[in-house]
């Protein structure tokens, strides 16, 4: 769909030509094209256009002109400092004016001579024009929008400079922007296609494609393994639960990194039921699932030298069904940790707590990650804006912060500590799923999680307020944001 160029600009012959440029203080934004220039004065004189940051200028040129392409876009990057997500919001701009006029076809001619390195600048443009150009229309029939018919871009030609930075650049835009358009891919499907069972056949799928190592747990080995979370929080259910792993190893000797993610394919609260306004959203509640799985998609595409990664996700639905759990059930974790379930709608945290203490007992991690749309209460403290992030380690903290930062993604750091974890005292089990108060609710959440990956470097993103409804941007559609797993993949790659 997208590909690097040997056409000049003006040569290209398809739907849209798109230039960048920078917001100067006293004069006309400068554009190499000199008929576009033309355009480009003649707006700024007009006071409608003069390169601000997310603002653009469309004009259709005459066929004898020096460019052959049936619209023009100019798209402004401000005056501001040039940064990867500023590129990233252009490409979105450039692919939301292509799907508004219908232009299936586009050239972007990345701009030169700006202080940003040029392989940076077309990973960051390339992610942008691919999950600005994401749409998911599987249900929906075309007759239906006959009136407004949407658009679809189905060719992306990027023209530059510096051939052999900017394919450095794209290769590595495309597989992120691929990965978080699976992620977004999975939580679009209502809760009846995407199953438990989905995420064991994506996971079998990428290993026979990729050579990745898939193991897959069924019930029958999650009884012998005493895994009485995922077990229980499957109790209301008809279908059957499922442990996914996927391995990668780069070498015997590498340290392994194990991502975990919460796979909820439908969260109906259990006998704690959710109210039923909003609770369509709870097919969502697999996204941290799908973020690890999209992830070791990326992983598998770009096979990082010195790093084994290894991702587990346990997915079941949460149902009250005659055999579901009950307020005041006591159950007994991997490993032997008893829980009191006081409350069966957060149930995230029990599965999770399986796999965690499973990875960390088998594969000995140097450090460990989980995904989860764990709690509502993050969103009350971070709105739709910033995910929230608990760890035990500062290092593996900060790395992760760096890489939401490069991606887009930003996290905010959350404490934790024993009055915390003194909220979730039993009387009757070895701890509470939840504390008897509403204080705090996502720290106690983590504060749960904590206690089973022992000493284990470890961090835990709540993404409840993110995977979802995420701050609106030009290359984040409503819905499923595809967050998690281009942060994963940015730890990955920047792993020493």
């Amino acid at each position: 769909m997208i590909k690097l160029s040997k056409k000049k600009v003006e040569n290209y012959t398809g739907d849209m030509v798109a230039f960048l440029v920078r917001k100067t203080a006293d004069r006309a934004p400068s554009c190499v094209n000199h008929s576009t220039q033309a355009v480009v004065d003649r707006a700024y004189a007009l006071g409608d256009f003069a390169g601000e940051e997310g603002k653009y200028l469309m004009y259709y040129p005459e066929k004898s002109g020096s460019l052959q392409a049936r619209r023009v876009l100019v798209v402004g990057l401000g005056d501001g400092t040039l940064s990867r997500e500023m590129f990233r919001k252009a490409g979105g701009t450039v692919a939301a004016a292509a799907l508004k006029t219908g232009t299936k076809e586009i050239f972007v001619q990345v701009p030169d001579g700006l202080d940003f390195e040029v392989n940076e600048m077309v990973e960051c443009l390339t992610e942008g024009l691919l999950l600005g150009a994401y749409q998911f229309r599987k249900y929906k029939r075309a007759s239906v929008d006959e009136e407004n018919p949407p658009g679809r871009i189905e060719a992306i030609e990027l023209g530059a400079g510096d051939r052999s930075a900017a394919d450095h650049g794209l290769r590595k835009g495309r597989v992120a922007a691929m990965a978080a358009c699976a992620v977004r891919d999975m939580a679009n499907e209502p809760g009846n296609v995407w199953t438990p069972s989905s995420f064991a056949e994506f996971g079998r799928a990428l290993s026979g494609a990729t050579g990745l190592t898939c193991g897959i747990l069924g019930m029958r080995e999650m009884k012998k393994l005493g895994m009485g979370g995922i077990l229980g929080v499957n109790s209301g259910s008809a279908l059957s639960p499922v442990l996914v792993t996927l391995e990668y190893q780069a070498s015997k000797k590498s340290p392994t990194l194990l991502m975990v993610g919460k796979g909820l394919t439908f969260d109906s609260g259990g006998i704690s039921i959710k109210p039923a306004k909003g609770m369509e959203d709870m097919k969502y509640d697999m996204c941290g699932g799908a973020a690890v799985l999209a992830a070791m998609q990326a992983v598998a595409a770009e096979r990082p030298k010195g790093l084994n990664v290894v991702a587990i996700v346990p997915a079941t639905e949460n149902l009250p069904g005659p055999a579901a759990l009950k307020p005041g059930d006591i159950i007994t974790i991997y490993g032997g940790k008893t829980v009191e379930v006081a409350n069966t709608d957060a149930e995230g945290r029990l599965i999770l707590a399986d796999a965690l203490a499973y990875g960390v007992a088998k594969y000995k991690p140097a450090a460990v990650i989980d995904l989860a749309t764990l709690t509502g209460a993050v969103v009350i403290a971070l709105g739709h804006h910033r995910a929230g992030l608990f760890a035990n380690d500062d290092g593996l903290a900060a790395r992760i912060i760096e890489a939401g930062d490069r991606c887009g993604e930003p996290l905010w750091r959350l404490p934790l500590g024993k009055e915390y974890s003194r909220q979730l005292k039993s009387e009757v089990a070895d701890i509470r799923n939840v504390s008897n108060n509403r204080a705090a609710g996502s720290i106690t959440g983590a504060a749960f999680l904590q206690e089973f990956v022992g000493s284990t470097p470890w961090a835990h993103l709540d993404i409840a307020g993110t995977a979802y409804d995420f701050t609106e941007k030009t290359y984040m559609p409503k819905g499923p944001s595809g967050i998690g797993a281009r942060t994963l993949l940015e730890v990955i790659r920047n792993w020493k």
